[in-house]
């Protein structure tokens, strides 16, 4: 039997499934597939019962661990399946596509790949097993989509791809729009998947009648030329071929070239030394949207379609049913049946094979969710694209870090997945503190694989929130992180030290005495100290030394809980807080309101920072130094006022202090925009004192009253910047005073307390301080 080329749309499972009946009737001597050669060994690896897709073939240069680049594979791509196919049946298996050695070591000129400015998402270009080449449009909808494609030679945190022009022809746009259809997914579905039917021939005939009147791609021609160069070379071994390739490829391997038009084409190539492997993808990255080009929109529709042998729609309507369960919707057989029948109703009023995704959609948001289209988002997020992660067996060759993270996330029962999820860590649980270290090492490596959850409180407290996700780039991430050495530790602690050598500001290094606090890295924890206490003695910065302050404060009063040792640090954090409080003074004076802001937000951190330490003399120290500032007739409303509210909480003044401070500002003849500055200072975090204060409370709702109307437009934008950020408890509370008793409420008189009620509390307030606590009675 002659060779067969099998023209593939990459990622669709009528494809898959026609590849695979073809290959079993052709049983063909060899199996070429569109995808880098270095990864020939890799094939094997199929047959082993680990290895479950999505999963990626991983390229990157042996010197350079981030100039790498992904080919994915998932259940449903043709590729994957014509693999399978010749593994079973003992079929060698070639990948013929132009090496990625070519491209490491090609002296292209960098340009942004299209996920640049990600962070941890390297850029993935439309080219690698069966990808259909630089510009296939996004969704993979050009007939040679891809089953992989290479991310851009660069950082996995947004890499750099070699310089490439785009093809400004989407083939399967181009034939959808022939047949009357203006959405090529949709042809694509009712054309190929739908149907069942191999259409290898008639796609390669359309392939070779749209490439006759498009421009060609360099980049296209010089792989051709490769492939044909290894086509020449198994036709002198083998009759009976068969190749599984993007179908934009087919007319061109199908052309008679000349022999040495193809070798000058590849003439002159350097290659670069480069190293492959298995990796788990997701769905995620599979689609799209995630910024691979020759993605499909959705993965997990394609995967349904593929493993549903039968009752595709209602399976799948079940499925989503169970979705909306989960999130405690109300949706019952009744619900799944209906949804069945509008769909199927549907697609016969729409003249389609079969009800598609639109139809399902559509009938689950108008009988399943109620015209939600939340709901219809978490369907759509849930299934339409899917959470999957493939796996690796854990035999596969990695580098030793990859294989230590494994070990410990084992070991700390950490499994790595797609789907997002809440991790909540006890510190003073043995487990939960490893877990805790080995997810801020990994942050240190660059590699964020748990992000601290957004309304946490503080850091340093017994308890602590995670959301994890783990990302395919993750891998490229390890590759690169082993140049620090050979376990999460090593690598961690000496990425640290280096960091600190470099650091340019005083901030930086803090940042990193509380990195190796939170990681645990007692190694690098001389080589930061070192660096802090140098970079403290050259910043004379007062507004820096604030910035940096609050780490060391919580790095002091936090170690203990985390069992490490924080020797050395007080003393740098003592001579701190003195040079802050020197310098204060002098960074005080005539402000501008940008500068004013600075010096208060640096302020409110010193002060919650010098709360923290157990240590009197600083805090008096601090408390000193702001009423000094407090006296001064010069200072800017917005840290007058806000040294006030600080020297309240701590107790320094008593109410008619406050209130006589709050008068003077808020007199006829001061600027009011400078009134409402020190009211903004004052009240900022929270309102709970004009709650409680009717006094006060009473001298800013008259200062707004006599506020004149010229004035008020400028005043305005500060106080509902200030109102803006209190609790709406707050505001509503602070909104019921200013209107006056309700009718029919009467007022408590604030000064009589019911003394035989009070007493009944303190035994079990005593037992919650630990001591007995008795009435004091007045001489």
């Amino acid at each position: 039997m002659p060779e067969r080329f099998y023209g593939v749309r990459h990622h669709g499972p009528g494809s898959a499934r026609a590849v695979v009946r073809e290959l079993a009737e052709q049983q063909p001597e060899i199996l070429l597939v569109e995808g880098p050669p270095e990864a020939d060994d890799l094939v094997r690896w199929v047959a082993a019962g680990g290895l479950e897709p999505p999963v990626a073939l991983l390229g990157y240069a042996a010197d350079d661990p981030g100039r790498a680049a992904f080919w994915p594979f998932a259940v449903f791509s043709p590729e994957w399946q014509a693999i399978r196919w010749a593994v079973a049946n003992e079929v060698p298996v070639r990948f013929f596509d132009l090496p990625y050695a070519y491209r490491v070591g090609a002296a292209t000129t960098p340009k942004p790949g299209p996920e640049d400015g990600k962070p941890g998402a390297p850029g993935i270009p439309e080219d690698g097993p069966g990808g259909g080449g630089p510009g296939v449009p996004d969704g993979g909808l050009a007939a040679d989509g891809a089953g992989g494609g290479g991310i851009p030679e660069g950082t996995p945190g947004g890499g750099e791809a070699p310089a490439e022009p785009a093809r400004p022809v989407d083939p399967i746009g181009e034939l959808a729009a022939a047949a009357g259809y203006d959405d090529p997914e949709r042809w694509w579905e009712d054309v190929v998947e739908h149907r069942g039917v191999p259409v290898f021939e008639a796609i390669a005939e359309a392939m070779t009648a749209i490439r006759e009147g498009a421009p060609e791609d360099p980049d296209d021609l010089l792989r051709e030329a490769y492939m044909r160069t290894v086509l020449r070379e198994v036709r002198r071994r083998h009759e009976n071929i068969a190749v599984v390739c993007g179908a934009w490829h087919v007319p061109a391997l199908t052309r008679k070239v000349a022999v040495k038009d193809d070798a000058a084409l590849l003439k002159g190539r350097r290659k670069g030394k480069v190293t492959f492997t298995w990796v788990p993808w997701t769905y995620g990255r599979l689609a799209s949207w995630s910024g691979y080009g020759a993605g499909v929109s959705s993965p997990g529709w394609y995967h349904h379609l593929f493993t549903s042998t039968d009752a595709v729609v209602p399976r799948w309507l079940v499925a989503a049913a169970g979705v909306l369960r989960a999130e405690g919707v109300p949706t019952s057989s009744a619900h799944v049946i209906e949804a069945t029948r509008l769909a199927e109703a549907l697609a016969t009023l729409r003249g389609r094979p079969l009800a598609g995704l639109a139809e399902v959609t559509e009938a689950a948001e108008a009988v399943m969710c109620d015209g939600e289209p939340l709901r219809t988002e978490l369907i759509a997020r849930r299934l339409v694209v899917g959470e999957r992660l493939g796996a690796v067996p854990e035999e596969m060759p990695a580098v030793p870090l990859a294989r230590d993270l494994t070990a410990q996330q084992r070991t700390l029962r950490l499994k790595p997945e797609a789907a997002e999820r809440g991790l909540d860590l006890d510190l003073r649980k043995d487990i939960d503190l490893r877990r805790s270290r080995l997810l801020h090492r990994l942050r240190t490596l660059g590699l964020p694989w748990g992000e601290p959850a957004a309304g946490r409180r503080g850091t340093g407290t017994f308890r602590e929130e995670w959301v994890l996700r783990w990302q395919p780039e993750f891998a490229v991430r390890l590759v690169e992180g082993s140049m620090w050495g050979t376990t999460v530790l090593a690598a961690a602690t000496a990425r640290a030290i280096r960091r600190a050598r470099a650091a340019r500001t005083l901030a930086e290094v803090t940042g990193l005495l509380e990195t190796c606090l939170l990681a645990d890295l007692g190694e690098a924890y001389p080589a930061v100290l070192a660096a802090l206490d140098t970079r403290a003695a050259l910043d004379a910065d007062v507004h820096h030394l604030m910035a940096a302050l609050p780490a060391l404060a919580r790095t002091l009063r936090y170690g203990d809980v985390r069992h490490t040792d924080v020797a050395g640090l007080a003393t740098v954090t003592a001579s701190l807080l003195k040079r802050i409080c020197a310098g204060l003074p002098s960074a005080a004076g005539s402000l501008s309101d940008d500068a004013a802001k600075q010096l208060r937000d640096g302020m409110d951190g010193v002060h919650q920072a010098v709360s923290l330490l157990a240590d009197n003399d600083l805090r008096e120290l601090w408390l000193a130094t702001v009423e000094s500032l407090a006296r001064r007739p010069d200072l800017h409303g917005l840290p007058a006022g806000r040294i006030t509210r600080l020297l309240s909480d701590a107790g320094r003044l008593d109410p008619a202090e406050v209130r006589r401070r709050l008068r003077l500002p808020l007199t006829v003849g001061t600027p009011p925009a400078h009134a409402a500055a020190w009211v903004e200072g004052f009240l900022a975090g929270g309102g709970l004192l004009l709650v409680h204060d009717d006094a006060l409370l009473g001298l800013v709702d008259e200062w707004l009253a006599d506020v004149p109307a010229d004035a008020f437009d400028d005043v305005l934008p500060l106080l509902r910047r200030t109102f803006g950020s209190f609790d709406p408890g707050e505001r509503r509370a602070i909104g019921e005073r200013v209107a006056g008793p309700r009718a029919g409420v009467a007022t408590a008189d604030a000064a009589s307390i019911d003394e035989e009620r009070a007493v009944m509390v303190l035994p079990a307030l005593g037992a919650l301080l630990g001591r007995e606590i008795r009435i004091r009675e007045d001489p």
